[in-house]
């Protein structure tokens, strides 16, 4: 399982319960802005603002329809890949925050030159049970999971 030379590729799609949970978050956002003692104009502005992530964050985090959404991940001789429609399979780096509980994969990953960290999560409906345990497993005991990107 931890050989270097095995090679390991999955693929997930959007997430309808982490999509109930993302609305339900937001619905209750919206109701703490309005049942806050806030001007009219600063709370209109604060629910804008949620609105705006919600259409920025559902396509690209949610929902994964946008074109630059993380919706694979490998490994394979060269180290760790995630892949977007937009980019095609890119090196990165797994951070070692990156969390895989029984229901959930948070993966967070850094690009290659870049600062900031990248994050995605994989709930359990976005993949089959079988994949999702496997894309878990090899998170956890994979031996150069947090190896630096490789420049193949």
């Amino acid at each position: 399982m931890s050989s270097p030379s095995e090679c390991f590729e999955c693929r997930w799609q959007g997430s309808r319960l982490l999509l109930t949970a993302y609305l339900a978050c937001q619905v209750l956002a919206w109701l703490a802005v309005w049942a806050s003692p806030l001007p009219g104009w600063l709370a209109f502005s604060v629910v804008a603002a949620c609105t705006a992530h919600a259409g920025w964050a559902i396509p690209r985090r949610i929902l994964l329809t946008h074109e630059h959404a993380v919706v694979g991940l490998r490994r394979d001789v060269r180290g760790w890949q995630v892949f977007s429609r937009a980019c095609g399979w890119q090196s990165v780096r797994l951070c070692r925050d990156s969390v895989a509980l029984p229901g959930l994969v948070v993966l967070r990953f850094e690009r290659a030159g870049r600062w900031l960290g990248q994050s995605q999560c994989v709930p359990g409906d976005a993949l089959g049970p079988d994949e999702h345990r496997r894309l878990r497993v090899r998170l956890k005991f994979s031996r150069r999971r947090w190896a630096a990107v490789s420049r193949a």
